[in-house]
């Protein structure tokens, strides 16, 4: 006869084995299981107990998010989020932070989806940005399109916790390639990078509808947001160069001509900010967000980020709002409450805080995630929902707008603009810093 302990044993395995079923019932694939199971560990980490409850609920959207292997992929993927309003695509910068969000509970599943992009790479070097699935599983994209190619930092966190320099190499041939398309379709002649957003309404910036956009140049010129992201790739490459003792002269060259651009061509002494080259000197310009870049790559030199950050970044009459940061200044008379026009992107507070990092500033890039962590908390009490954008004011949700001439709200339980456990660890780590109690 079984004893008591082996009955209660029995019973145990039974509601694993069950919980197991139900499991694979609830979420599309093991990976997926797998990936939450984690995240619901890293939300039981030291933090404030007000942002448990949003935390936990992201865990069971990254869950749910992971679906099997399509098309040309190598492994299961990952979507932008059950609330995304054109359904299940793969890609876009959304990407990149839900990696971010995740390397550090399960780095293979970050490595996996780095593969999974890389595996859509063109013959010309253009990865694709965005790839849709039909019924089918056909996959499409555009292949004139390159979007912020900000893949590189995600890569450079699974290596750093791996140490996989393979995996290091592998990214390293698809960089080199796609800097090759970027200098051979978006470069100009007098120096810099643009993104089509200038000639046409494919917004390959990402920012659909940016401010910046409203009156487009009379000629193609540098883009503050396009000269950084292309610097940060030349600067990854001849990091990651060195690291697998290979030549890195030619890109710390162009690294240094690309910097060098930005520090002068692009800054505009009398505000302290970054512009494009259009509206340096414009008075009818408007004060965007996009202007931190230079600081988040590292382009700035140590007083133009101090200025960026202090003047603008933590300003409360501009960025600094009760949800940070604005897209645009709300002292600016261009500001809306219009997607990129005005209202807060989790993301873009990310980083804009790992900015403040790179130059030494932790006390700012605590205040920055804190207040934006507690203001997304709020409206997750409020609404019960994660958001694609929020209100900079923490006002009510409803009075966003998303496209006039579309969707009117924001989408809902939306990953790919909300790397709130990332968010989270950047928030333990400037805490332990900066010596809080």
């Amino acid at each position: 006869m079984k004893s008591w302990l082996q009955r209660l044993r029995l019973f145990a395995g039974l509601l694993l084995v069950l919980g197991n079923i139900f499991a694979a019932e609830k979420y599309p694939t093991p990976e997926g299981q797998r990936l939450r199971d984690a995240l619901v560990q890293e939300a039981a980490l030291p933090l404030k107990t007000a942002w448990r409850p949003m935390l936990l609920n992201l865990a069971e959207l990254h869950g749910h998010s992971v679906l099997p292997a399509r098309g040309h992929f190598p492994y299961p993927y990952e979507t932008i989020g059950p609330g995304y309003q054109d359904g299940r695509i793969f890609g876009h910068i959304d990407l990149t932070h839900e990696r971010l969000d995740t390397v550090r509970a399960d780095p293979a599943h970050v490595r996996n989806q780095i593969r999974n992009e890389l595996a859509g790479q063109q013959e010309d070097g253009l990865i694709p940005g965005i790839v849709w699935f039909d019924d089918a599983g056909k996959p499409t994209w555009k292949n004139f399109k390159g979007f912020p190619p900000i893949w590189v930092v995600s890569a450079e966190a699974y290596v750093t916790i791996s140490d996989d320099d393979r995996f290091l190499r592998e990214c390293l041939d698809a960089l080199r390639r796609q800097i090759r398309w970027f200098e051979a379709k978006r470069s100009l002649p007098n120096g810099g990078f643009y993104y089509l957003d200038q000639v046409e309404d494919t917004w390959e910036s990402g920012m659909d509808e940016g401010i910046r956009y409203r009156a487009r140049p009379a000629e193609r010129a540098a883009a503050v947001d396009a000269c950084s992201h292309l610097y940060l790739l030349y600067d990854h490459a001849a990091r990651w160069s060195r690291r697998v003792r290979e030549p890195a002269d030619e890109w710390e060259g162009k690294a240094a001509r690309l910097r060098d651009f930005i520090r002068t061509k692009l800054w505009d002494p009398k505000n302290g900010f970054f512009y494009d080259a259009w509206w340096v000197d414009s008075p009818q310009r408007a004060l965007a967000f996009e202007g931190m870049w230079p600081v988040v790559v590292g382009a700035a030199t140590e007083e133009q980020a101090r200025r960026v950050i202090n003047e603008h970044l933590l300003n409360p009459r501009e960025f600094f709002t009760p949800h940070p940061i604005a897209t645009v200044a709300i002292s600016d008379p261009h500001f809306e409450l219009r997607m990129w026009r005005g209202p807060a992107w989790n993301c873009m507070t990310y980083w804009a805080a790992r900015g403040c990092l790179r130059y030494g500033d932790f006390n700012a890039a605590h205040r920055l995630i804190e207040q934006a962590l507690d203001a997304t908390a709020t409206q997750f009490e409020r609404t019960g929902a994660i958001w694609e954008f929020y209100h900079p004011r923490l006002g009510d949700q409803s009075t966003l707008v998303r496209k006039p001439a579309a969707r009117k709200d924001p989408c809902r339980e939306y990953l790919g603009h909300n790397p709130l456990f990332a968010m989270a660890d950047l928030w333990r780590h400037t805490w332990n810093i900066r010596g809080d109690p």
